[in-house]
């Protein structure tokens, strides 16, 4: 890998950073950071959420109000990503940065690096680069004319990009930063499955339980403890909750004493989540719990998760999943026209075969995901071992740092 020298000046550097959804927010903080522990006099503006708020950021326009996903569903927003755009052309006419960073959604912000290019000729460097291996190769097109340098997190995106001769870097996956080696070993389950359980064999040939026992607490057995992550955009979890609750209540005719804890990415969704999850306040098995996903990971055996970044995330802690989604028709009939990957879920992708089951559209009923989840509980621990494969394939931790020297190398 390139080395890049930091030249630091008495000049403080404007930088803007633009992204459009909570995960994109997410890694934009991390990468701040590591820009401001080099340069603590940057000024950074930039469209963002909670994450960039948080590191000190002007951020002049909210990503709750952009996310969304597919064809259908993107009208629908379409009003909000003009505004968006419109503000964002002002603050360059206003405030013109030294630099833009782009983070991932690529249909606002390739449109915003052209813009940006072609009227004011500024350094544009990409972090999170758009999923080109999936869909839509001709992008790269896009990047070539109007990117400088991109920040590449998965290895596989190298040799893409070298063909196309853009300049890149492959600068690790910023996840294995916020998901350390420690995280990948199995956690104390909340239950025991009897000896196909890593755990419980482990602790029947250590004598502390014996054969046929169902918990630890053989008093009082208890039930697995399910995550059930809808996503982080409205869309998602309209689609997608209703679906996991029916599934859990599946599950709990025949695993008594379940538990299911429901991840609310973002607090702006929790009233949506509360207005699906009303019908079944009264049978007591649900739990909100808000924030990033890491507290649903801790307590979990097993996750049914929407297909995006938190699925990398699980396989990073070697977490057993189930990956479901569902769009609309139409969304979907363009997707399976242009989409080009063999598998949904990025865990999948890097290990090149599916170690999380993929249930999607038509397949995405509780029916199948209740058996699926049956199948699965009866052996965590093999799961948990084909999930180690996807920490090794992604290399060392860094790369929010390694991308922070690539970007304040070019505005030096």
């Amino acid at each position: 890998m390139k080395k890049y020298s930091i030249a630091l000046s008495g000049k403080q550097r404007r930088i803007m950073v633009l992204t459009g959804e909570p995960s994109g927010d997410f890694h934009a903080g991390a990468l701040i950071r590591a820009m401001q522990r080099i340069d603590p006099c940057l000024d950074i503006c930039g469209i963002g959420g909670p994450c960039m708020e948080a590191s000190q950021v002007d951020v002049f326009f909210p990503i709750e109000r952009l996310s969304a996903m597919g064809l259908t569903e993107v009208i629908f927003q379409f009003k909000h990503i003009k505004q968006a755009f419109d503000t964002f052309k002002y603050r360059l006419r206003t405030h013109p940065p030294d630099l833009i960073i782009l983070i991932d959604y690529p249909g606002f912000n390739l449109r915003a690096a052209q813009y940006a290019k072609q009227k004011f000729n500024i350094p544009i460097f990409y972090y999170i680069t758009p999923k080109v291996w999936a869909w839509k190769e001709s992008r790269l097109k896009q990047i070539k004319l109007y990117v400088d340098h991109a920040a590449l997190i998965f290895p596989f995106e190298e040799k893409l990009y070298k063909k196309a001769k853009i300049p890149s870097t492959y600068v690790g996956n910023p996840l294995m930063d916020d998901y350390p080696e420690h995280l990948a070993k199995p956690f104390s389950r909340s239950f025991l499955m009897g000896p196909s359980s890593l755990i419980g064999s482990d602790l029947m040939e250590s004598g502390l339980i014996k054969s046929g026992s169902a918990c630890l607490d053989q008093k009082e057995p208890k039930g697995p403890v399910i995550g059930l992550l809808p996503g982080s955009r409205r869309a998602e979890i309209t689609n997608l909750l209703d679906i996991m609750l029916k599934a859990a209540l599946k599950i709990n005719d025949k695993k008594k004493k379940s538990r299911f804890l429901i991840s609310a990415a973002s607090s702006l969704h929790s009233e949506l989540i509360d207005k699906i999850l009303s019908p079944y306040h009264h049978t007591g098995l649900f739990e909100v719990v808000q924030g990033r996903p890491m507290e649903i990971f801790k307590r979990s055996d097993l996750l049914i998760a929407a297909s995006g970044t938190v699925t990398l995330e699980a396989a990073l802690c070697c977490l057993p999943t189930i990956i479901i989604y569902k769009m609309s028709p139409i969304s979907h009939k363009i997707a399976k026209l242009l989409v080009k990957v063999k598998y949904a879920g990025l865990a999948n992708l890097i290990a090149g075969k599916e170690v999380m089951p993929e249930l999607l559209q038509n397949d995405a009923t509780p029916e199948k995901i209740s058996q699926r989840a049956f199948f699965m509980l009866k052996n965590l621990g093999d799961h948990e071992n084909q999930l180690l494969v996807v920490r090794k394939l992604l290399g060392a931790p860094g790369a929010s740092k390694r991308a922070a020297r690539i970007a304040l190398d070019l505005v030096k």
